[in-house]
C-alpha cells in the first residue's frame, strides 16, 4: 500500500505528479452540458487544491476539453501541470488507420488545442488490441518523440490484456487502465509487471462513473447525452467505460454497503479514490468533476488513509458483487 499524498513519478516520463489528477471527459462532453466558465473553474479548483496531472483526449467534446485546458495553460504560466492527451478515436478504429501520418495530424490538432509546441503525454485511445502487437505503430510513436512533437507515449486500454502487451514495450511511459473498488483484475498482473518494467499506471473511472459516491438509487436517472444513458449496455462504445461495465442495480447496492465500510468523517468517493491510489503500481487516479466543490473533494482524497483492514473489505466485496461477472471479462 502506498500513502496517496507522496507525489509519485509518472512512469517512464520522469514527471513528478499528484497521486489525484483531474480526468476531463465531464468538461468536454458525453456527462451533460458544462459551460466554458464552470470548466475553467474545475480546473482552477483543482490546480489549486494541488492537483498537478490533467487527463484529456481530442475527442472529449471533438477538442473542446483540450482547448479549455489550453485556455487555462496560458493563463497560468509557470503552472507546473502535466497533461496528458489521447488520440486514435477520431478515425474508424481500423488498424490501417494508425499510422505516422494520422498520428501527426493527431498530436499537431492536439498541439494547436492546447497551445503547446510539445505534448507531455500522449496516450493511444484505446485502440484495436492489434494496434497495440503491431511494431510499426511504436516505430511511429518513437518518431513523434525524436520529432520533439511529445515527449512520451503510452497507451489507454480496455483489458488487462492489452495492457500487458503495451507494457512489455521499452518506449511505453504510462498505461491507462479502469481500476476502482468494483474492477480489481489489474491488481493480479498488470501492476505488478507495471512496477518492474518501471511504467506508469493512470487509474481512471475511479468511481464506477458515480456509484461510489453512493449518492445513486436503483430509479436514479440522467441526461439523454449522458453515456450513463445512451451507453448503458454498449450501444456507443465499450461498456466497461459505464458504471465499470456492472449491473446498475447490482451497483447501488454494492456502492451502499462500500459506504458503509467506510469510516465517519469521510466520504465514500474520498475512500474510493483513495484506496485506488493506495494500491502498489498505482501513480495517478483521474476522477472527473462537474464542478468545483467536486475537483476539490477528489483533491483531498490525497490526504485520507486506508487501512488493511479496508483492503480486505474492499476485496470481499468483489468477490461476492462482481468477481464473476467481471473478472473474466477485461
Amino acid at each position: 500500500m502506498q500513502t496517496p499524498d507522496t507525489p509519485r513519478t509518472l512512469g517512464r516520463t520522469g514527471r513528478p505528479v499528484s497521486s489525484i489528477g483531474l480526468g476531463t471527459w465531464q468538461l468536454g462532453a458525453d456527462w451533460g452540458d458544462v459551460e466554458e466558465s464552470d470548466a475553467l473553474a474545475v480546473l482552477e479548483a483543482a490546480a489549486e487544491s494541488g492537483t498537478t496531472f490533467f487527463d484529456t483526449a481530442d475527442v472529449y467534446g471533438d477538442g473542446r476539453s483540450e482547448t479549455v485546458i489550453g485556455r487555462f495553460l496560458a493563463e497560468h504560466p509557470g503552472h507546473g501541470i502535466t497533461v496528458a492527451t489521447k488520440m486514435g478515436r477520431r478515425a474508424p478504429q481500423e488498424a490501417g488507420e494508425f499510422t505516422l501520418e494520422n498520428f501527426r495530424a493527431w498530436t499537431d490538432r492536439s498541439r494547436r488545442n492546447l497551445g503547446v509546441d510539445r505534448l507531455d503525454l500522449v496516450q493511444l485511445h484505446c485502440p484495436p488490441s492489434s494496434v497495440l502487437e503491431d511494431d510499426a505503430v511504436y516505430d511511429a510513436l518513437d518518431t513523434l518523440v525524436a520529432d520533439d512533437a511529445i515527449a512520451a507515449y503510452g497507451v489507454s486500454v480496455e483489458t488487462c490484456a492489452e495492457a500487458l502487451d503495451a507494457i512489455a514495450r521499452p518506449g511505453t511511459a504510462t498505461v491507462q487502465i479502469i481500476l476502482n473498488a468494483f474492477r480489481l483484475k489489474p491488481l493480479d498482473e498488470v501492476l505488478p509487471a507495471a512496477r518492474e518494467a518501471g511504467v506508469g499506471i493512470i487509474a481512471r473511472v475511479p468511481l464506477a462513473s458515480g456509484l461510489l459516491t453512493g449518492r445513486y438509487a436503483s430509479d436514479t436517472t440522467f441526461a439523454a447525452d449522458d453515456h450513463r444513458t445512451f451507453n448503458r449496455n454498449g450501444e456507443a462504445f465499450d461498456v466497461g467505460e459505464t458504471f465499470s461495465g456492472v449491473d446498475f442495480e447490482t451497483g447501488v447496492r454494492a456502492a451502499q454497503e462500500f459506504a458503509h465500510l467506510v469510516g465517519p468523517g469521510t466520504a465514500p468517493s474520498a475512500a474510493a479514490l483513495a484506496w485506488v491510489a493506495a494500491q502498489d503500481g498505482v501513480t495517478t487516479v483521474i476522477p472527473g468533476a462537474r464542478n468545483t466543490e467536486q475537483a476539490r473533494g477528489n483533491a483531498a482524497a490525497a490526504h485520507v488513509a486506508t487501512s488493511a483492514a479496508f483492503d480486505d473489505a474492499v476485496r470481499d466485496l468483489y468477490d461476492r458483487y462482481f468477481r464473476e461477472a467481471v473478472h473474466p471479462r477485461w
